[in-house]
């Protein structure tokens, strides 16, 4: 049995080596070269370590790790969908779920079905880990941007506001954090690095 579960687990190990393929519009700090999805949940990993102790509420911090290092995952099979693409919903689809199920279940069952539970805890968003976890994943990328003179905000004429609006998710997680991001982005602004559009 424990022969079985070794090869289900190194089957698992094997087919998430594709997340490294699979690029995001985000590009590394100061730099031109495009992140991929196992640098960006790596980098969530370290972030969530580093700062767990600002989140608002008491976390399990092991929980916040499975959630940033397996939350992109499901991109292997359904692509990266950029946050700011205004024709594809940036929500859990009807696709990511059918590859969750897919790549999870490469797993011995015990474990395809905590790492599913998992994910779909992240994407649902409401406990306190959820939360934490994707204000790690909307700073990365702010963090990102700010370092490359706008990146994908000035690259896709992205607004102040639809980035304000994305990027407030940040305080369900920790104010703290989202008091720094939030003077990032009014910084950007006053750079000219983000447009604030006026009516």
């Amino acid at each position: 049995m424990q022969t079985d579960n070794l090869l289900k687990q190194v089957s698992f190990i094997k087919e998430i080596d594709k997340l490294k393929y699979i690029q995001r519009k985000t590009k590394l700090f100061n730099s031109d070269r495009h992140e991929n999805d196992a640098e960006h949940s790596w980098h969530l990993a370290m972030m969530t370590i580093v700062l767990a102790e600002h989140s608002d509420k008491p976390i399990d911090v092991l929980k916040v790790l499975k959630m940033v290092l397996i939350h992109d995952i499901v991109e292997i099979d359904a692509g990266d969908t950029f946050i700011y693409d205004s024709t594809k919903s940036h929500t859990n689809t009807e696709e990511e779920l059918i590859a969750a199920k897919r790549i999870f279940g490469l797993l011995p069952s015990e474990q395809a079905e905590e790492l599913t539970s998992i994910w779909e805890e992240f994407e649902e968003g409401s406990t306190d880990e959820a939360k934490f976890a994707k204000s790690m994943d909307r700073f990365e990328p702010l963090l990102q941007n700010t370092s490359n003179n706008g990146g994908t905000w000035t690259e896709f004429n992205v607004p102040y506001q639809k980035v304000y609006d994305k990027k407030k998710a940040i305080k369900n997680g920790s104010s703290a954090i989202w008091n720094y991001a939030e003077n990032l982005i009014n910084e950007s602004v006053d750079k000219g690095i983000l447009i604030k559009k006026t009516n």
